[in-house]
């Protein structure tokens, strides 16, 4: 059964081919349809559009059909192309002509559009209570560790002393802006696209701000040609914020696959968050980051993706457009796999303490060194030279005292300071107006 169908039914292979693996992923918006639906059918009732009596038989039976979604007992019939026409069908089974009804003044197009807009906006919320949490535990760790100290390298060569301290809380403060650039995308896509119909308006008297505040959504796409535009727009921009968490991830994971090296040695885990090998018994492999670092890496390359799908098509809608979710919607799903994996990890790090008391490491307290001399009097190149030479003729010593005290070094975190950064960030989202929307919206 086909919103679009007539009386001819289309060739079983344009069937499959066209409908694809829409039917998979149209159950991920199968919530937010209901949702779309009880907004419209109220804002049809108050313009006159829906008389009351089928408004309130409707909403009642949406009421159900949300409950049994909830308690995942809903499903897409075999001959129903997706969950728009299932939706419209199951109301049309259990309130004959009222279901009728629903699609006045509303097209597939605005009405999968704002369906992507709601579950972007839902799934963006959990992405940044997730990234939240593994923030949390980062800067848990960050203080616990801060006077354990750990080699720092720059061109994977020794450099100078950090500390785990530093490590832990670097990857925090990243993501505390990776969720700035969250933000941004939560700004473009909450705005309601419901109303635009086929892209073009409707003649329908309606009321676009009704249907904007019923859904919670901040504000609304204006022009309706650009409503349809903002199909793949929206998606292509929350994967470019999630590329930089992505990102984080991935150099993460990096640093850890390194830091478990035997030959580092630097953290380790309980065996039973690594895996073995076939034939080497003594393996305890990082496949866990292994995996973190590829999806992450494939993740950030979706918005490419997106990039290509879109680049060449005109204004008003194409059927491009579905293939946007076979990107997005596994994109995201991985993005809060890897979170959820990493937060595990991190649970379950063990470091390894007294690091620098090892003979090699020794150079890396030549800047100290070097500092404390310029502190005494002599200009910074001649005690640059002083301690090169020390270094040449194997005579350099230290005391392995360190003295880093400006904001952001290993003796002064600023961990507070960042935590309140990424505290007004989550503030800013605003998550409890949508809440508080839906929330009537279902009463």
């Amino acid at each position: 059964m086909k919103l679009w169908q007539k009386n001819v039914d289309s060739k079983k292979e344009v069937d499959l081919f066209t409908v694809g693996d829409d039917r998979k992923f149209d159950l991920l918006l199968a919530p937010f349809d209901v949702l779309g639906t009880m907004a419209h059918i109220r804002m049809l009732c108050e313009t006159g559009l829906l008389e009351k009596a089928d408004y309130l038989v409707l909403k009642q039976h949406l009421t159900a059909i949300y409950e049994d979604i909830r308690q995942q007992k809903f499903s897409l019939n075999e001959d129903v192309e997706d969950i728009h026409s299932q939706i419209e069908w199951m109301l049309t089974q259990s309130c004959g002509d009222a279901g009728k009804k629903v699609h006045t003044a509303r097209s597939r197009n605005d009405q999968v559009l704002v369906d992507i807009k709601l579950y972007l906006r839902s799934e963006t919320e959990k992405i940044v209570h997730l990234s939240k949490q593994l923030f949390d535990l980062l800067i848990e760790l960050s203080e616990k560790y801060k006077e354990d100290l750990l080699p720092g390298y720059t061109h994977f060569q020794l450099a100078m002393p950090s500390s785990f301290g530093l490590w832990f809380g670097a990857y925090a403060e990243s993501i505390s802006d990776d969720l700035v650039a969250v933000k941004a995308a939560w700004d473009v896509i909450n705005k309601n696209p419901l109303g635009s119909a086929a892209g073009f308006g409707s003649s329908f008297p309606i009321d676009r701000s009704m249907t904007t505040r019923l859904l919670g959504f901040e504000n609304m796409n204006y022009n309706v040609v650009y409503a349809q535009m903002t199909r793949g727009k929206s998606e292509k921009i929350l994967l470019q914020s999630l590329s930089n968490l992505a990102s984080t991830l991935s150099r993460f994971s990096m640093d850890c696959c390194i830091f478990m090296n035997q030959n580092f040695g630097f953290i380790s885990f309980p065996e039973e968050f690594t895996t073995g090998s076939s034939i080497m018994p003594h393996k305890k492999n990082p496949d866990v980051f292994e995996l973190i670092r590829a999806h992450c890496n494939l993740i950030q390359e979706s918005p490419n993706q997106l990039r290509s799908l879109m680049q060449n098509l005109p204004s008003g809608y194409q059927r491009d457009y579905q293939l946007t979710k076979e990107v997005t919607f596994p994109a995201i799903k991985k993005m809060k796999d890897c979170i959820v994996m990493m937060s595990m990890m991190m649970k379950n790090v063990v470091i390894k303490k007294g690091i620098l008391r090892d003979e090699k490491y020794k150079y890396l307290f030549t800047v100290e060194e070097m500092n404390k001399l310029v502190l005494k009097g002599m200009p910074l190149r001649d005690a640059y030279r002083k301690i090169g030479e020390q270094v040449n003729k194997g005579t350099f010593k230290h005391s392995g005292k360190l003295h880093h005290t400006h904001e952001g070094s290993m003796g002064n975190l600023m961990n507070d300071a960042i935590a309140k950064e990424i505290a007004k960030t989550v503030k800013s989202f605003h998550f409890e107006k949508a809440h508080q929307a839906i929330q009537k919206l279902l009463q």
